[in-house]
């Protein structure tokens, strides 16, 4: 997808260059490197529940605390990294400029964790029913930056690639949203973390809200500045 003014390199902000520099170099090293290796250390596994289980997957799952954000530097090919950058930076820069660049990077890091929180539930419980995978990709960080634009920049129209038709940006955020659901569900595409792009989603909501002063618990020092 794509909006009428596409940010520049001359607007470039950093936390959107950290992302794009870092997600490119760690897909870099999984062509250097084993790939099996980096995800089997980074990659988000489940909590499976059965040693037999464990034993039967190559490498061996094993969950730790530092997954639920290195997940998101992975990538399962060059399309899965390009959609997802392509995403992180049309849409990101006008965050990142509007928010400022701490702001955005809690946003997205939250993003990205709420995700990972989301999709080790739905992982730990195939586990138990003997399908262990890994999660991969900054998804769960690009679907809360949907979230984020669609709320900020209601009416802003966005150009999908396929089909190359106009939509507001509130629009699409609804119904790419109700899509994931349905799939998520109905299992309709394998292979994709439906319920980890809800999540980034979900946790991205609930955190504009505590900025916005609207949960029971209120933000301490500031009021979100939108």
């Amino acid at each position: 997808m794509q909006t009428a003014g596409p940010p520049t390199l001359s607007n470039f902000p950093p936390v959107i260059g950290f992302l794009l520099a870092a997600n490119g170099l760690v897909f870099l090293l999984q062509g250097m490197m084993d790939p099996q290796a980096l995800i089997g250390t980074f990659g988000l596994w489940p909590l499976a529940p059965e040693p037999d289980l464990v034993r039967m997957v190559a490498p061996p799952p094993d969950f730790h605390l530092w997954q639920l954000v290195t997940y998101a530097f992975l990538h399962g090919g060059l399309f899965h990294l390009l959609v997802n950058m392509l995403a992180v930076w049309i849409l990101g820069v006008h965050l990142e400029h509007a928010w400022g660049s701490r702001t955005f990077a809690t946003y997205f890091l939250v993003c990205i964790v709420g995700a990972g929180l989301v999709q080790l539930l739905v992982a730990t419980q195939a586990a138990a029913e003997g399908q262990i995978y890994p999660t991969i990709g900054a998804s769960g960080g690009v679907f809360g930056i949907l979230l984020a634009f669609g709320m900020m920049f209601p009416n802003v129209r966005l150009v999908l690639l396929f089909p190359p038709i106009p939509i507001r940006a509130k629009y699409f955020v609804i119904g790419y949203g109700a899509f994931e659901l349905f799939s998520g569900i109905t299992g309709t595409t394998a292979g994709i973390a439906h319920f980890a792009h809800l999540g980034g989603m979900a946790f991205g909501f609930l955190l504009i809200q505590y900025w916005r002063a609207r949960l029971p618990i209120k933000p301490r020092l500031r009021r979100f500045p939108w």
